[in-house]
């Protein structure tokens, strides 16, 4: 899969939007000697802060499960000659505080992983992260494309966009992702007057306006 039609296909949906907000809660606080307080992060509460830390600290997704969402990350955003992949930015340790923060992600996306788990063994014998690369493939292009799924594999698609819609969420939160996409925030810039050839289009000259 092409990461440029992986972002096509989540569309920013609103969703994402939403996990892109959070995201930015997500960023590393430096420990302080305990019992003093922290520094607030861009109007962050303390009590944001600590539950925050306290989500890290937990875990969620079993060590296969963290295999499978890697897999599956970069196989939505893989490495090329501009960035690395979705691991390499870390994607699958912000799914995991995902997870935390956001529960109502839970259930989806561990009965998603078992899905994949079960179709894989019934086809080739092995569980998702077993299975050759080709293999892993052919079960993924069955569910990332929604139009085209066939209805039995309907879990497996909403699985699937609600991956696809964490990783894109994750990566383009980094500063990988935003170099990725080119974005450099806002920059100073010399106003040097209406262009010539907008004023001629009007019928103004320079000496006229």
């Amino acid at each position: 899969m092409n990461r440029r039609e992986s972002i096509k296909a989540i569309g920013l949906s609103a969703a994402s939007a939403g996990l892109l907000l959070e995201a930015c809660k997500d960023e590393s606080v430096k420990n302080e000697t305990p019992g003093t307080p922290q520094p607030l992060e861009e109007g962050r509460q303390q009590f944001e802060i600590e539950r925050n830390d306290k989500l890290k600290k937990e875990k969620f997704f079993t060590e296969h499960e963290m295999k499978t969402i890697t897999v599956l990350a970069d196989i939505i955003i893989p490495a090329d000659d501009k960035s690395g992949s979705a691991s390499d930015a870390k994607v699958p340790e912000f799914i995991e505080f995902i997870v935390k923060d956001m529960p109502e992600h839970q259930l989806p996306m561990r009965g998603g992983l078992r899905w994949l788990d079960m179709q894989c063994f019934n086809r080739y014998g092995k569980t998702f992260v077993e299975s050759p690369k080709d293999q892993q493939l052919e079960i993924v292009n069955e569910i990332a494309y929604p139009a085209k799924a066939k209805p039995e594999m309907k879990p497996g698609v909403a699985f699937f966009n609600r991956m696809r819609d964490l990783t894109a969420s994750g990566f383009f939160t980094t500063e990988m992702g935003f170099k990725d996409l080119g974005y450099v925030g806002n920059k100073p810039n010399q106003w040097e007057g209406v262009p010539k050839d907008i004023l001629s289009q009007y019928g103004f000259t320079e000496d006229k306006v």
